[in-house]
């Protein structure tokens, strides 16, 4: 066993590079099906891969909207380039050699598993600072059980969150780092390039950031430390804005690196790199100046940016009632039901219980405490976040996955310890499920799943058939036009056949989205206005998509549930689809 412990130590490097190529074989398998069918999962995806289209097709850099959606004004996009890069550079490079379309699908395959490999990394160099240099692989195994992270990095999932929770877990090791410059620099210039993608990961930034902060107020000689990961962070944050900012984003906006969030960088940074120069010996001293550091940049933000203390997304509280409300991600977890509560925070809340017991265990050496507990906290912060909204999860679990590795570190010594074998066997045995992940999905084999009403199956199957090739291949064969469809299906229709869309859910577009969705709520003149607004060809519906029930129970005596009625009025003349088509079309008469 010694033998195996010191090849997984000495030849760490090579088992992580193993493991990454043996979970993408597994990946592409699995999901080859996808793979084929070009099966975005996701809106994301679909409006990802028209990003990129549009960038193959010589669409300027920074000029990120999507003019397929409400052309010829476009959609407000606030994404950047960074995650196009990989995906378009994929395709380049195999466009002579098989096609576009086969590009194009290799593209979808290899592009989220590239941040995997990062992210298999940075778990390790975590595992390795902090718990024990052979513990790592446990740390694989834990990953199959995150189901919300991991299905960040399966093929087809080419939007950006795979390579913002990599970017947060290295984020996470350069806290861990015990060599105090290059672990402030790799965590620096991971949060910097974080936020050139956007800022979902925002508060975990913030508190990575008051953690250096905090290791220097504990110890003087962490100026380092906090000098490295202060350049590192406003130096990445001002390079990011100059290549990968749109135009629209040079504007104050508050949704993504924009002069609001530079500037907020800028000053934070520039006042943590102030500190280091006086550092005084006395830990009180060192205490005040980072909390008026703190206080500074926090009123900066409130008195420079005062439209950007409340939501970011900026909507109206009509698109919040109409749209926003109804986004599953968006609830908090304990609205989605005890199994997939448990399934989400099992591993994060797990990881807690592990870094804290190894903090306890590891009281005794100050400098390894201060960064298990620096550790800790954003994965406390994410935790806690869950009782906010449920898309904190990824980030959860991505951050609970070496605490969770902690907690057998810490505990399994303590059961064999126990004069009594049964505390000795089943303590063990209890802790590895729990430590691995295994438990949550173990125990819910004894829990009867409840079997779905008829409704919730027709939702699925409508929700499966309407975004497959498929059921678009007759809509794509009509001439093109505009179609006026679901929000939810509008980066779909761009995606994979040549019509245009008004809408897709994408919070910069609040007019659009209201318009769509009073048009299906309200009543057959108000619809038949707004389809005329934007000089609507086609509408196209899907019953029983998601969607659809919407409509049907929160109006039912509006335009859509008119429509699934058979009430169709006489500016809509019906074209012709398959009859096994999941859709109803209508050329709008205008």
């Amino acid at each position: 066993m010694d033998r195996v412990f010191d090849l997984l130590d000495r030849y760490w490097k090579w088992v992580v590079v193993g493991t990454w190529l043996a979970l993408c074989t597994y990946f592409v398998m699995d999901r080859w099906n996808t793979i084929q069918y070009f099966s975005l999962p996701d809106t994301d995806d679909n409006m990802r891969m028209s990003q990129v289209r549009a960038l193959l097709a010589g669409q300027d850099w920074f000029d990120l909207r999507q003019y397929r959606l409400n052309p010829p004004f476009g959609a407000n996009i606030h994404w950047s380039r960074l995650v196009d890069l990989p995906i378009a550079g994929i395709i380049l490079a195999l466009r002579p050699l098989v096609g576009g379309v086969d590009a194009e699908r290799t593209a979808i395959a290899i592009a989220p598993m590239l941040p995997l490999l990062l992210l298999l990394v940075s778990v390790s160099l975590i595992t390795r600072r902090l718990i024990d240099r052979r513990a790592y692989p446990l740390a694989f195994i834990t990953l199959f059980y995150a189901g919300s992270a991991t299905g960040m990095f399966m093929p087809a999932r080419i939007d950006h969150h795979g390579w913002q929770l990599a970017l947060l877990a290295l984020s996470v090791a350069g806290v861990a780092d015990p060599k105090r410059a290059r672990g402030g620099a790799v965590a620096g210039i991971a949060s910097a390039m974080s936020l050139w993608i956007g800022l979902e990961m925002v508060i975990y930034i913030a508190v990575i950031g008051a953690a250096m902060g905090l290791f220097w107020v504990s110890d003087a000689n962490e100026r380092k430390r906090l000098s490295t990961y202060a350049a590192a962070m406003g130096g990445g944050t001002a390079i990011g804005f100059i290549v990968f900012a749109s135009y629209a984003n040079r504007a104050p906006v508050c949704d993504a690196l924009s002069p609001v969030w530079l500037s907020d960088a800028l000053l934070g940074s520039a006042l943590l790199f102030g500190l280091t120069m006086f550092s005084p010996a006395d830990w009180k001293r060192r205490l005040a100046m980072a909390a008026a550091a703190g206080i500074v940049v926090a009123a900066f933000h409130a008195l420079m940016w005062p439209h950007c203390l409340s939501r970011l997304e900026g909507i109206s509280p009509e698109v919040e009632r109409l749209w926003l409300s109804h986004v599953r991600e968006a609830r908090p977890l304990y609205r989605h039901g005890w199994q997939t509560a448990v399934a989400v925070a099992a591993i994060p809340v797990t990881g807690m219980i592990g870094w804290f017991l190894l903090a306890w265990t590891r009281r005794q050496d100050p400098d390894l405490l201060r960064r298990i507990l620096a550790v800790a906290a954003p994965l406390t912060a994410a935790t806690l976040l869950l009782l906010w909204q449920t898309r904190t999860g990824p980030a959860a679990q991505v951050l609970g996955l070496a605490g969770a590795i902690a907690l057998l570190w810490a505990a399994v010594p303590w059961t064999w310890k126990s004069k009594n074998s049964a505390v000795r066997v089943l303590g063990t045995f209890l802790l590895v499920a729990l430590g691995l992940g295994a438990a949550a999905p173990a125990a819910s084999y004894f829990y009867p799943v409840r079997k779905k009403k008829p409704v919730e199956l027709a939702v699925d199957k409508a929700n499966r058939q309407c975004v497959s090739l498929w059921g678009l291949k007759p809509v794509a064969k009509q001439p093109k036009g505009m179609v006026f469809t679901f929000i939810d299906l509008g980066p779909r229709v761009i995606t994979v056949t040549h019509h245009d869309a008004v809408a897709g859910p994408y919070h910069r577009n609040g007019d659009q989205i209201a318009d769509v969705m009073n048009a299906f709520r309200g009543d057959e003149a108000q619809a038949h206005r707004i389809m005329a607004k934007y000089r609507s060809d086609y509408l196209l519906v899907c019953p029983n998509m998601a969607s659809a029930t919407i409509f049907t129970s929160e109006a039912p005596n509006g335009f859509y549930s008119q429509l699934s009625k058979g009430r169709v009025p006489t500016w809509l003349t019906p074209v012709s689809l398959p009859k096994d088509s999941p859709f109803r079309m209508w050329r709008v008469n205008r």
